[in-house]
């Protein structure tokens, strides 16, 4: 058994996974020892683990983390993946979008690949069939635009994420619901049909907090799953065994 941990800017996502199959999944606001240590304790078989972080080093878990498993890995842009790395500052490419870019490759072998990444940003990623990263965009994710007109105006309501969106507001609330969600679905129709273009056979993922929700919405056959980044990570542990 594996441990993968993906730390991200709002919270930490993990992933017990055994012959490349999750087996459980876990989600914390406070990423620390103990809370790594009941996770361990509950699954004393996990041999191997991975960390990936957003937020910088944490010299505590991961030292934890090295005294509970047999081999321990952070995960940054200069540890050894399975897939060519086309980013021209890889050292400022965030470890979970590459993770992902891993977990789309191994997804879709040989196929091109859009992931689209629902978080605190929005990530835009290309993974070309040759498992070539090819780079991507980044803006703000849902939550962050809602609170931004709620924090940077005097009298714009705080809203949030709903089903039913009209294409013109009747009122303040519509309209922000409308402006923010039609917007980013707008905004990712514009990158699939664009790169669809250029890439006739375009897989498309979605992940993250508010994946699900947007795969509702956009106009495409997408697959959608919380796991990208944790199967990623899980196969660069893999990748790097020997």
């Amino acid at each position: 058994m594996n441990l993968a941990i993906d730390i991200g800017n709002s919270s930490a996502k993990m992933a017990v996974i055994e012959h490349g199959q999750v087996v459980d999944t876990f989600r914390t606001d406070r990423p620390d020892s103990a809370y790594i240590d009941s996770v361990l304790d509950h699954y004393p078989s996990v041999q191997a683990a991975i960390l990936s972080s957003a937020r910088g080093v944490h010299p505590g878990l991961e030292a934890g983390l090295r005294r509970r498993v047999g081999r321990y890995i952070r995960f940054d842009h200069t540890v050894p993946v399975p897939i060519k790395n086309r980013y021209e500052t890889p050292e400022t490419l965030g470890a979970d979008r590459l993770a992902a870019a891993v977990g789309a490759a191994g997804a879709y072998p040989g196929r091109n690949v859009l992931i689209v990444d629902f978080g605190t940003a929005i990530t835009i990623d290309m993974v070309s069939a040759a498992g070539e990263f090819l780079g991507g965009n980044i803006s703000p994710g849902v939550g962050t635009r809602f609170r931004s007109l709620h924090d940077y105006t005097q009298q714009l309501p705080l809203r949030g994420l709903t089903e039913e969106t009209t294409l013109l507001g009747r009122n303040s609330f519509s309209a922000i619901e409308s402006g923010v969600i039609r917007g980013v679905i707008y905004e990712i129709e514009g990158y699939i049909a664009e790169l669809s273009r250029e890439y006739p056979d375009l897989n498309i993922i979605f992940t993250g907090g508010d994946g699900n929700f947007f795969a509702r919405h956009v106009k495409n056959p997408i697959f959608a799953t919380h796991e990208l980044v944790l199967y990623g990570l899980n196969r660069i542990l893999e990748y790097n065994a020997d």
